[in-house]
């Protein structure tokens, strides 16, 4: 990595600062080898399966405990409940007569076909409520939501209960890890399901079965069912606990539940070769099944509830062994990830395995659709799912007999329902691609959602939002805080916004239904502390500030050109840190950086506008800054049609490159008496940030878009907000 310093301006000041670690672009399995097609961790504790001929991968080995912390982290005292739970028959209308129908299990082959058009007429059909409940623990949570909303059927009826075991990447030592054994708070605690076995056992069921597919070894099944605490579970409640595997133990021992049977009528479908778990194809044909997952962010899906959930029974027939490849469900996103490892950003490429996921997941459903699912939320985790965790400040349980429903819900809990924000990232999808996929198949109008229970309040403002995804972006809103790019999640669909004003009251460039002004924060450096430019990233000064994000052009499409900026002020002047991803550093070296750079616009470079009277929006000053170090600034008027070539930015910069990853760092501090005196608290000073990138094609990148014909970067009206943080 090359580093430079430079110090412009008329008057050179000494100031420190340190610049947070780039951000990794993918989340996921640090202490793991990843496997082709990896990443979204949907088959079990490998984000993805290995291919045929290689082998599979063993567990990280988990530290030696005398009790299973797993088990200790979901254990929670059951709470009476201050008013009792309506039947399902009220709450749910699920408890219509039973009929189970003629069987779809021929020798070892299931009915595809009767399968879909059973459940396809159904989920279209049911336009029953989501229940959300508030609670104080998992056990407590997961009898009400049971008893709220499962259908009821004849004590004989067999069930089968399949909660989101496998759901993490890997087992890690609390003592090496700040505490965190990478299992808790990514899988369906114990508990909750303890509560859901209580309920069905008081409604005189014995027949009960808790199965999950993680796509690994008994050996492993078996380890984890010890460690996070359903071994135990299902022994003392009197459950049977196996695996949806066809691993050489469970589909050849006993019952063989985890026996694969081929699907007949599915040709035509995106999952021809899918294969069924005995154990559920048992229950799908004369018994009640249930989903119940963890409510959780995704890094991959955004979220998985019902929907994504359902991976966990996915075998495929395209090789040996079925349960191991699972990997092949989300297979084109390998091409993705070739191209992040290659470091590039390529957007289109991503949204385009996702949605076939989406469409394959969906064909998932229509075959092996649950009859109720249950989600526990005890608490629900934001984040990625794997290892962000960032967990709601409640507990609470969701559920209801249509899943997509339910997953509408549950979106909405975690702040990704009709949210601008994520549309901005996703190609325009406002919640998660499964549920705009599922929605469309079934066609079912999702706003319609009937919510019902005493958690159903929650959703009556905006929620909070915290996701990191796998492509790189990030969204982190509380109430309270400055919308995000794009406008926070509403709940329900709004009318299209009017057209933004500019500060001086005029109309601005923003079209009518166009995405929300930006805003950036700027915290306040506290008295003493100081920052060292260097083009480094160990000051905690700079984790504090808040980062944007953007990649879009200057008429808004994404570019798969990343750029985030961070921004920090002092009584010395206003702190800009700049980490640029899929950077070509296209500069000319045989330019001197101490001296200005006119034309630098033409090369590869940053460039920040920044207006410091609010009331004169059309007078601002530009500042351009390169990946080396090269700057050029000046002071537009543009009514009195002024260019100050000659004012000064009083600007201090360092940078950093690195040429094999295609990333570089710029760090400035300007300290010009204009921008100086315009630094106050809870000062809100119109900015904009662009970026210019590659020789052919060239690409214009804005941060809060001018939506132009043309590239044009000097339309003040389309400018979004820096604000002072106080």
């Amino acid at each position: 990595m090359n580093t430079t310093r430079a110090i412009h301006g008329r008057r050179a000041r000494r100031s420190s600062l340190a610049i947070a670690a780039l951000v990794a672009v993918l989340s996921g399995c640090g202490d793991r080898q990843r496997q082709p097609g990896g990443g979204p961790g949907d088959g079990g504790p490998a984000a993805a399966q290995p291919p045929p001929d290689a082998a599979a991968s063993s567990p990280a080995p988990a530290p030696a405990q005398t009790a299973s912390s797993f088990a200790a982290a979901s254990a929670h005292p059951a709470v009476p409940t201050a008013i009792p739970s309506a039947s399902s028959d009220v709450v749910a209308g699920a408890s219509q007569r039973y009929e189970s129908g003629p069987s779809v299990i021929a020798s070892d082959s299931i009915d595809g076909a009767a399968l879909r058009k059973r459940h396809v007429e159904r989920i279209k059909a049911d336009d029953s409520p989501v229940t959300v409940l508030r609670g104080q623990g998992p056990l407590e949570l997961g009898k009400r939501i049971c008893e709220a909303v499962v259908p009821r059927r004849p004590a004989a009826t067999p069930v089968l209960l399949k909660p989101n075991i496998c759901g993490f990447d890997s087992v890690k030592d609390p003592a090496k890890s700040k505490g965190d054994d990478g299992v808790t708070g990514r899988i369906t605690q114990p508990e909750f399901v303890r509560g859901v076995v209580q309920c069905l056992k008081a409604r005189g069921h014995t027949k009960i079965t808790i199965a999950e597919g993680c796509g690994h070894s008994h050996k492993f099944w078996k380890d984890i069912a010890q460690r996070t605490g359903y071994e135990a579970m299902a022994a003392e409640e009197g459950a049977a606990l196996v695996a949806m595997d066809d691993d050489g133990v469970y589909d050849v021992a006993g019952d063989r539940p985890g026996k694969p049977l081929a699907i007949r009528g599915i040709q035509a479908t995106h999952v021809p070769t899918l294969l069924m778990p005995k154990v559920l194809a048992e229950h799908l044909d004369h018994g009640l099944f249930l989903s119940l997952p963890r409510l959780k962010m995704h890094r991959y899906s955004v979220i998985s509830v019902g929907i994504k959930g359902m991976q966990g029974t996915v075998m495929l027939s395209d090789s040996a062994p079925a349960y191991k490849q699972k990997w092949r469900m989300h297979r084109e996103l390998k091409a993705y990830l070739d191209t992040k490892a290659a470091g590039q950003e390529d957007r289109a490429l991503y949204l385009s395995s996702l949605r076939v996921f989406a469409e394959r997941m969906v064909d998932v459903l229509e075959i092996s659709a649950p009859d109720a699912v249950l989600g526990d939320g005890a608490p629900a985790m934001g984040g990625d799912g794997f290892q962000v965790l960032h967990p709601t400040s409640e507990m609470v349980a969701v559920g209801g007999t249509n899943p997509v429903r339910v997953d509408r819900v549950a979106a909405e809990l975690l702040g990704v329902w009709n949210s601008p924000a994520l549309a901005r990232e996703l190609g325009g999808h406002r919640t998660s691609p499964l549920i705009d996929a599922a929605a469309k198949r079934f066609g079912l109008d999702l706003k319609a959602t009937a919510i019902t229970g005493d958690g159903a309040d929650l959703l009556k403002s905006p929620r909070p939002v915290h996701y990191k995804a796998m492509a790189p972006f990030r969204l982190d809103w509380e109430p309270g805080q400055a919308p995000l790019p794009g406008g926070p999640a509403k709940a329900l669909d709004p009318a299209p916004p009017a057209s933004q004003k500019a500060p001086d009251g005029k109309q601005g460039a923003e079209p009518s239904g166009g995405p929300a002004k930006p805003e950036a924060h700027a915290s306040p450096l506290p008295p003493g502390e100081q920052v060292v430019l260097d083009g480094k990233a160990d000051d905690a000064a700079w984790s504090r500030a808040k980062a944007v994000l953007w990649d879009t052009d200057y008429a808004g499409k994404p570019t798969g050109f990343p750029t985030r900026a961070r921004f920090l002020w002092s009584k010395q002047g206003l702190h800009a840190l700049f980490e640029l991803s899929n950077a070509g550093l296209n500069t000319d070296h045989s330019k001197p950086v101490g001296t200005e750079r006119k034309g630098l616009y033409k090369e590869d470079c940053i460039e920040l506008f920044l207006t410091p009277a609010p009331s004169s929006p059309r007078r601002y000053f530009e500042v351009e800054i390169g990946p080396f170090g090269h700057f050029f600034d000046i002071a537009i008027d543009r009514d009195a049609r002024l260019e100050d070539t000659a004012w000064s930015s009083g600007a201090t910069i360092a940078t950093s490159q690195d040429a094999r990853a295609r990333t570089a760092v710029i760090e400035a501090l300007l300290a010009a008496p204009g921008i100086v005196g315009a630094l106050a608290p809870n000062a809100r000073l119109p900015m904009n940030l662009y970026r210019m990138e590659g020789k052919d094609p060239r690409h214009y990148l804005a941060w809060s878009p001018p939506r132009t014909s043309k590239p044009n970067f000097h339309v003040p009206e389309a400018f979004g907000v820096l604000v002072l943080d106080p």
